[in-house]
Formats: C-alpha cells, structure tokens, sequence
C-alpha cells in the first residue's frame, strides 16, 4: 500500500498483553493502560478481552475509556476547575488530586455526588531515577505531587496514593522509588486502600527483569495487605508493536551533507524523536553509522528547518522510491502527532494474526481542515 502509514501488529500486541495479564495474576495487582502512550481505540477490542482498564488525565481521555474501553476510568489531572470535576465524577471510579487544596476545594461535590467514587493524593517521592528532565516528574520545583512537608496529616476521605516517578524504567529503579515512599509517607500506607505507583514500568522490554517485578510487587502487598496496588504503565502495552513505513522522495547534499527527503516529518509524526530527543532504528540501516558506506540525514517534508534527524549509513545509496521502515513507532507517537503545516497525516492499519492488513483510519484534508475551526 502507498506510504506513509503507521501499521500495528496484533500477534506483537496480543504478545505485551499476555505478559502483562501474568504479572497481573501472580503479583495480584491491577495494571491499567495511559491513553497517554495508546489511544488508537479501534484496537481496544483486543484490550478489552484481557479485562485491562485505563487511565485518564482529561475529560477527553475519560470519555474516550467510557466509550471505547467501557469502564470508568482512574483519573488524575494537576488541576480539576468546577465544570471538569462534574465530568469527571460521571465517568470515573478514582479521582486523584496533585495538591491538599484541590481536594478540598473538591471533596464535597464529589461526596454529594454519591457516585462512591474514591478519593486519592498524588505524592511525590523526590527520588529522581530519571536522566531525561523533561520526563521527571521528581526533579527540584516538579509542579507534581505533595512532598513529605506539606503532608502532616491524611485528610479525611483520602483513601489512596498515587505517585508517578519513572519513565520505560526497570523493577530496579521501582524498588528504589518504592523505599522512598516508605520512608517519607510509609506512616500514611496502613490507613489507606489502594496505593498506585504510576507509569513508566516497561516490563515488555527484552530486557526487563520480570520475575524481579513480581516478587517486589508480592512482597510489598504482604507488608501492606490492606492495599490494591495499581500500576499505569504507558509504553508497555505497545512496545515495539508498531512502525512507520516512509518513502524517500528526494536525496539533496549541502556542505557535503546528504539528506533523504522522506515522505513523513519528524515534527509532525515522530515528535518525540525531537522532544525526547533520540534516534529512531531504521529496519533498512545499519545498526551503526559507518562513514565508510552511504550515509544521510533522513528529512522530513515539512519547512520547518530542524525537521530531520541522522546520521543513519546504508548498504547502498538511498534514491527515491526507496522504502525506509521506522522501527517501534506506535507507543506514544501516534498519540503526539499532529498537522502541522497541513502535513498528510500518515493512515493507521492493523496486520492481523492471519496476516491481513486492516485499513483503521486515513486521513484526509477534512481531518486538518476541522482541527482548525
């Protein structure tokens, strides 16, 4: 099929899923899904046959785990404002405040609501376990969470923690984060009903240490037993389920640079790769950059300037009409994209187990022009 377009493998999906419903099992925690990294909800449908529910950080992400997922969701915002609260009790089972203040300023509509919806604080460890300070909720001056200060008494009706300090992040680093809590709030844990430890944990990774999570994850509850514990992660539902598939359209060379001009834009369908920043794996490249063969900047087909990343070296000179596939390209990017510069924005298909390819979504000039007014 033309490019470009984002494709989802469900036998890579059903994969993550499996592994994630055994740590659920045998760790007997809840693991919900973050619309956050994941809201291509025309596969829900295969969520929703592993019982996973989700998260949500805005009335739209509720609305979306109402309809799509069909249960109510986990909510947590930095700040609620009297019209979204109202939405929020109607769509939610968990509310989750950042500070005493907006509890307060809340708690008695949500009482008055009897919707028996229950009531969290998100804390904040300052264990930072993060490199990247865009992605560190614990770094000094976070806007997240209430520290071990401002916390001297557990106010009435608060019946969960929520914190969040990690990002694609291993069982190591959550076992440090986890003696943290202990140590500044462990006095609160015993009073409550459910503690949340957030996202970040990427147990679908190769590499993750499993087992390691498991017996932490155990081990913690039997010191707690009083506790549901719920984690939230956001990549490891879709890790390296997905790619990008591009064309290369036209090779030019400045300064001796060359650029393979590709048929997607980095700012448009791959931010975070500028956000974060990192470099993409690119099915067709070579693991490492040898200066010895082809070797380009890869450009995306905006006019924005900063609109490419590289350096990637080839087999083979790149010429146009060459295929360049965008390896694990679904987990949080297909979230963050957007039309900038009214940019084609790339179709959405599903391989199925058999093999067939689903056309999800594509998109057209009708798709820009109403995002605009």
């Amino acid at each position: 099929m033309n490019t470009p377009y984002y494709i989802v493998y469900e036998e890579k999906l059903r994969n993550n899923l499996n592994l994630i419903t055994r740590v659920m099992k045998e760790a007997d925690v809840k693991i919900i899904m973050a619309f956050k990294a994941n809201a291509l909800w025309k596969t829900f449908p295969i969520f929703r046959e592993y019982g996973i529910e989700t998260t949500a950080s805005s009335v739209n992400e509720m609305l979306l785990a109402n309809d799509e997922m069909h249960c109510k969701a986990h909510a947590y915002c930095p700040v609620y404002t009297d019209e979204t609260i109202l939405q929020f009790i109607e769509g939610c089972s968990h509310i989750t405040f950042n500070s005493v203040a907006q509890y307060e300023k809340h708690k008695a509509t949500i009482k008055h609501s009897g919707k028996g919806i229950s009531c969290g604080l998100r804390v904040n460890p300052m264990c930072s376990v993060i490199d990247t300070d865009i992605y560190n909720p614990c770094c000094p001056g976070s806007r997240f969470g209430i520290t071990k200060e401002e916390l001297t008494a557990l106010p009435e009706g608060i019946e969960g923690f929520h914190f969040h300090a990690l990002c694609e992040s291993t069982s190591y680093d959550l076992e440090k984060v986890l003696q943290a809590v202990e140590e500044q709030f462990g006095r609160f844990l015993p009073q409550l009903k459910w503690l949340n430890m957030g996202g970040g944990h990427l147990m679908t990774r190769a590499d993750y240490d499993v087992e390691h999570l498991i017996a932490l994850l155990k081990a913690f509850h039997a010191k707690y037993p009083n506790l549901e514990l719920i984690l939230e992660p956001g990549s490891a539902f879709c890790w390296q389920t997905g790619d990008l598939e591009a064309t290369v359209v036209d090779v030019v060379e400045n300064h001796g640079i060359k650029t393979a001009i590709v048929d997607v834009s980095f700012a448009c369908h791959m931010p975070d790769c500028l956000e974060m920043p990192y470099k993409p794996a690119i099915k067709q490249a070579m693991e490492e950059v040898d200066t010895a063969y082809p070797t380009y900047r890869i450009g995306g087909n905006s006019c924005l300037s900063g609109d490419f990343v590289g350096d990637w070296s080839f087999s083979g000179p790149l010429k146009a009409g060459d295929r360049l596939t965008f390896l694990d390209m679904n987990h949080y990017t297909t979230v963050k994209t957007h039309m900038f510069n009214g940019i084609q924005h790339p179709s959405i298909v599903l391989q199925r187990m058999d093999g067939t390819v689903e056309t999800l979504r594509k998109f057209t000039y009708e798709d820009y022009k109403n995002r605009m007014s």
